[in-house]
């Protein structure tokens, strides 16, 4: 039954002036008591240098409120099992709705996580396998690679009517897990070699894996388990003795007083580190990981990850793990020739689903791979790919950058997803650099002027037209073109690039000169980093750079990251003649109140958790004897306190002089993080400034060759200029640099620009021009040739 409203017969009511969402009195971060009004159902974009408070405002004051708000509409016994948020450092935030929030972070570290898990692509052909699979194996589960089968038989007893009977019960599991590689796709061989030095006993300190101390417990559960001789080089062990030594079942045991259970060091290993993704690996065990393990695809699955019974079961000759391994819109074209109508509403998903990924422009994926292994940009489109066929409306979509990682050409289509999310009437905000999408924006609000305690204001709010016209930094630099170079340096050599077939590459041969400066650029999926990653061997002379997140508690901060607070506690010691140690305010110079964090948590069960500043040391994280030691007239509080462009000048001359604090700090400034403070938790950073620290870290590795992974990442226009002077530093000191970019900047300002494509995925993987920018530009056959003549106006 049809009904007809009149929408003019309805009058006005004041739930319908509910139009914008305020925000009052934002102090968040470095939010400087600001006010803004943010229009609903409209597409509002947030600019601003990297650190000017963008994802302040935007995430920790508006979705963070809103997420709180949702979470205690649950019980207080829910609420117990959910994290605890506190609420944002805001007067007034009224007109909130649910915000969905799609953000940068990598996807799952977990070493079983895929594409097709992460999306839930897999459960739904796992039904459809289940349903017209030939041979019938079983359930879903029966094409899980997460499910092992499992079998057993027994005894049960049960009471019933207060008597006591025994019956006998079986039950089996089938599942799809791969029985030799556990699911994996892969197995590791150990180098034993790696694991412990066979001319030296345990107690002489035989193990060579971090963190197996002779003191610490890793290795007295070997010397007191009583099965081993502690004494005995490991060369001179019986056979039975090496053999508990390294690959023991778990067993029981004793070690002085305390009951622990003993196990071979292999299972130990494998079970500590190995079952772990290598990308999650803190750097030293990453590298103990890289000499000791290596692996192999699975024999017996082919890196399928599936048992022989999952394999078997196929529909119309094709088994489930060669769907998987199929490209997306490959394996779109097959899901519509499946025409049973039995399965009809999960073909309709299905269908839906992998079309979703064809329009984002990820296309070219294979639900097999992993989820760790995506790009920032790429896992970010993964996450939208949920919310485009969704019916929800009024609500707020939260995105930050979601440019990252794309080519000029998909950034129009990323365009075109958030204004139709807009138009079926949600709130769309976006954290964003990139002209190209600014430029679609209905409402932009600009931040700064500067970063970090010169941000945190609001310069401008109003229309994309108001912008270009404002004398803000943003304003100023939208138009900003950069002009391809008339001159081009001369390459000293060429690394040689011979037979690649890493992914998607089609047995490429190239040439990257040397001495110059390289950008390898291409569509999303063309085969950039697999050219960079793949190909180019690491090693001496090699500094790699790239999007991995950089991992700290909020007990780190740049100091400690860059390994700068070393050389600082020294010189503050040796002035002072006292130890290190009383200079950490994580070891014996922390406040004894707060233990070193500066404030106090205090736990509240299911309401959110309060923080407050520590009475005693005033946050300053240390305790007062160690205020009274000074360095050119300075205590180690305020040293952290300093901004390193001030740091930099202090440590760089006088009583203070500290060259080796003062090379991190230089090259800091270098790379445009001069207004941080050294003592600056690590999780305030945005995204752009923990990509900048990463680079000026690694600046300092002696290398001959630098490969940069998209160092424009969370660059604000204005940014990405100091960050070509360093390049060209770089290049003129005689370093080879390849930049992997997308940016058309970069791409102006490269010596030699090496274009991959034509399309993504198969479509890709071929070079396709080789040569100057002049030359890209001049050529225009080519979709980066194209963007890149538009942009220089040519």
């Amino acid at each position: 039954m049809a009904t007809n409203i009149d929408t003019e017969a309805l009058a006005p009511q004041i739930a319908d002036s509910h139009d914008l969402i305020r925000v009052q009195g934002a102090r968040e971060n470095n939010l400087k008591d600001i006010s803004v009004d943010i229009p609903k159902r409209r597409l509002t974009v947030f600019t601003g240098v990297s650190g000017s408070g963008k994802s302040s405002l935007v995430f920790s004051t508006i979705a963070a409120e809103s997420q709180r708000m949702i979470n205690e509409t649950y019980s207080a016994f829910l609420q117990g099992f959910m994290p605890s948020l506190a609420r944002p450092d805001v007067d007034v935030l009224s007109g909130l709705t649910t915000a969905i929030i799609v953000d940068q972070e990598r996807m799952g570290a977990n070493s079983r996580s895929t594409v097709g898990t992460a999306t839930d692509a897999n459960a739904l052909l796992r039904i459809l396998f289940s349903r017209l699979g030939q041979p019938y194996l079983g359930g879903p589960q029966a094409f899980s690679f997460n499910v092992a089968s499992i079998s057993g038989a027994g005894a049960v007893t049960m009471e019933k009517g207060g008597v006591t009977t025994k019956e006998r019960r079986s039950f089996s599991v089938t599942g799809g897990m791969c029985p030799r590689c556990e699911g994996m796709g892969k197995i590791n061989d150990i180098d034993l070699s790696q694991l412990y030095d066979d001319s030296k006993s345990l107690n002489e300190g035989a193990l060579t894996i971090p963190g197996y101390t002779a003191e610490g417990w890793g290795v007295r559960i070997f010397t007191g388990s009583g099965f081993l001789d502690a004494d005995k080089p490991i060369r001179d062990y019986t056979k039975k003795e090496l053999q508990d030594f390294l690959y023991k079942e778990p067993v029981k045991v004793k070690v002085g007083d305390i009951n622990m259970t003993y196990e071979g060091l292999v299972p130990k290993v494998q079970k500590s580190m190995l079952s772990k993704d290598r990308e999650a690996m803190q750097p030293h065990i990453r590298a103990f990981v890289d000499r000791a393990v290596t692996f192999a695809t699975c024999p017996d699955c082919g890196g399928t990850r599936l048992s022989e019974g999952a394999r078997s079961s196929r529909i119309d000759g094709v088994n489930i793990g060669d769907a998987c391994a199929m490209q997306i819109s490959d394996l779109a074209a097959w899901v519509r020739s499946i025409t049973d109508p039995s399965v009809a509403p999960l073909l309709t998903a299905l269908q839906h689903l992998f079309d979703s990924f064809t329009e984002i422009g990820l296309g070219y994926l294979s639900l097999d791979r992993p989820a760790g292994t995506l790009s920032g940009g790429e896992a970010q489109r993964t996450k939208l790919i949920r919310h485009l066929g969704s019916s929800l409306t009024d609500v707020t979509y939260v995105f930050d950058e979601p440019t990252i990682g794309l080519h000029p050409h998909d950034i129009q289509r990323m365009n075109e997803l958030l204004l139709r999310l807009r138009d079926k009437g949600n709130t769309v905000l976006v954290v964003e650099h990139k002209p190209e999408m600014i430029a679609i924006a209905d409402h932009v609000i600009d931040l700064g002027p500067g970063a970090g305690t010169a941000g945190g204001s609001v310069c401008y709010e109003g229309t994309l037209e108001g912008l270009r016209a404002s004398d803000t930094l943003t304003g100023r630099h939208l138009d900003y073109r950069a002009r391809v170079k008339d001159t081009v340096r001369t390459a000293s050599g060429a690394l040689e690039i011979r037979g690649a077939t890493e992914h998607n590459l089609q047995d490429v041969d190239v040439d990257i000169p040397l001495g110059v400066l390289t950008v390898i650029t291409g569509v999303a999926g063309s085969g950039k980093s697999s050219l960079v990653h793949g190909s180019i061997p690491g090693g001496a002379g090699v500094v790699s750079i790239d999007q991995g997140a950089i991992r700290g508690s909020r007990r780190s901060n740049p100091a400690t990251y860059t390994g700068m607070l070393e050389p600082i506690r020294k010189a503050f010691a040796k002035a002072n003649g006292v130890k290190p140690a009383l200079f950490s305010s994580n070891s014996e110079g922390a406040c004894p109140n707060c233990n070193g964090a500066g404030v106090i948590f205090t736990d509240l069960g299911p309401m959110a958790t309060v923080s407050t500043t520590c009475e005693v040391c005033e946050g300053k994280r240390f305790d007062a004897s160690v205020l009274e030691y000074t360095l050119g007239g300075l205590d180690i509080s305020e040293v952290l306190g300093m901004s390193v462009t001030d740091a930099a000048e202090y440590f760089g001359a006088g009583e203070a002089r500290t060259p080796a604090a003062h090379a991190i700090l230089t090259r800091m400034v270098d790379v445009g993080l001069g207004y941080l403070s050294l003592g600056q938790p690590l999780t305030t950073l945005s995204g752009g400034e923990r990509q900048r620290l990463k680079l000026a870290n690694q600046m300092g590795e002696q290398g001959d060759i630098y490969v940069l992974d998209e160092p424009t990442t969370g660059l604000h226009l204005a940014d990405v200029e100091n960050l070509l002077g360093l390049l060209d530093r770089l290049v003129d000191s005689g370093k080879s640099v390849i930049v992997v970019e997308h940016h058309q900047a970069v791409m102006a300002h490269a010596d030699w620009i090496i274009d991959l494509g034509p399309g993504a995925g198969r479509d890709g993987g071929l070079i396709v021009f080789e040569g100057t920018p002049a030359a890209l530009v001049a050529d225009g056959s080519t979709l980066t040739g194209q963007h890149l003549a538009a942009y220089v106006g040519d």
